[in-house]
Order: C-alpha cells, then structure tokens, then sequence
C-alpha cells in the first residue's frame, strides 16, 4: 500500500518569514508599487522597463531569501506522505528545501519566456531589460502569470486536489481566484488544516481544523497533530 497523499496548498504567508513581503500586508502596494503598474499585461505594454526592473528587484529578493522552517517542514513530511505541493507563490523555496512536487500556479520568477509564448522557458542569469529577445524575436519577460492573465496551470491542479487523502493550507487568504477555489475540490471527508495568522473565511468546508499561526510554528502544531495520528 503507497504512502497516503498529502496534498498542500500554499500562498505568501510561506515565504513571508522568509523575508519576502507581501502585497495582501501592505495596504494594497507591493514594494511600494501599485499592482496595475507593474503586474498586468496592461503595465507590461505601457512601460515594461519598469515592469522587468520591478520583477528584477523581486528576483534578488528571491535568491536572497532562504527557505525557513515551515517550507522545510513540508520537505520532511515526504518521509511519511505523497506530498503534493500546488503554491501560488513564485519563488523557489520550496524546491530548494528539498520538496520534489511542486506546481506552481502563478509562474516561477527564476525562469523567463518570450512574451510570445507561454511554454518554452529559460532559466534566468541575471537581470532581464528590454531589449532581451528570444529565439522567435519576442522580448523576453519573467515566467508569472500576471493579474488579468489566465491560470493555465489550474487545470492540472483540479486533479491532483481531488486526490488528497490530508489537505493543508498555509499562508494563504484565499482572496485571488482562480486559485481559492481549488479548495472546492478537496472531497468533503478529506480533513483540511488551515494555517494562517488569520484564518480566512472557511466555514462552508467540512473537517476543517484551523491552526492560527504563523506558517512556521503552525506547521510545527500541524506535526504533532499528525504524528498523533490526527488525520
């Protein structure tokens, strides 16, 4: 008999103890951008010198950053579980503490394309600035999908949710669809862990048991829970 999936879900709240800030925790801006100027196709074709800076910025800030305990956390329950990472985030720190199933939702801001298509990626050096053409002569831009863009990955997501045998949900307000509503196909039996500092509206769910905390010492209650056999 395999091991029981364990299927995750997880938002900014992850990776803010990591350093990265989020947009949802400061009053609408994000590093002191306004979303529309620098995450919508609309900005990429007003001004995407400042867009590329932008995700540039947001690039070193990654690279920076080092997975912290939650994410490794999450590394470590692959012992016990088939563990199904889907993250909207677009930083790599779940790879790089060890997890080996990691979708990501919204892009990945380590890798570029050209901005005429979505499916052949490059790996990314350095900085991207205009003028950085791929092979097809389109101008290069990060791998993210920006708001107003659709979620191509979500359909490969939809199965892999209804798969789990546990659920988890870490640092996400389930505020941005159309990922919020991948928790609609968990099956209603599936127990469902919801950490965050602040829990988000979950109350149409069945089996939910909320950990209020941040991701990493919630992810420390989430063990013990499991290891108690709470599943």
């Amino acid at each position: 008999m395999g091991k029981p999936r364990l299927v995750v879900l997880t938002g900014a709240g992850i990776s803010a103890e990591s350093g990265l800030r989020t947009f949802r925790d400061s009053d609408g801006l994000w590093e002191g951008y306004r979303i529309e100027d620098v995450a919508t196709p609309r900005a990429w074709r007003r001004d995407p010198e400042m867009v590329l800076d932008f995700y540039n910025m947001r690039r070193r800030d990654v690279m920076a950053a080092q997975p912290n305990a939650a994410h490794l956390a999450l590394a470590g329950l692959q012992a016990q579980y088939d563990v199904q990472i889907i993250t909207q985030n677009i930083d790599d720190l779940h790879e790089r503490a060890g997890s080996e199933h990691v979708l990501h939702l919204h892009g990945e801001i380590v890798k570029m394309r050209s901005e005429r298509n979505v499916d052949e990626l490059f790996p990314i050096a350095g900085d991207i600035v205009v003028g950085d053409k791929a092979k097809d002569g389109g101008q290069l831009r990060p791998h993210v999908v920006w708001f107003e863009e659709p979620v191509p990955m979500i359909e490969q997501a939809i199965p892999i949710m209804r798969s789990a045998d546990v659920f988890v949900l870490v640092g996400t307000s389930l505020a941005v669809y159309p990922a919020a509503g991948l928790v609609d196909f968990i099956l209603a039996d599936v127990p469902k862990y919801v950490i965050d500092k602040k829990i988000p509206e979950v109350s149409r769910y069945r089996n939910v048991i909320p950990i209020e905390m941040p991701a990493t010492t919630g992810m420390e209650a989430l063990l013990k829970l499991l290891a108690d056999g709470n599943l």
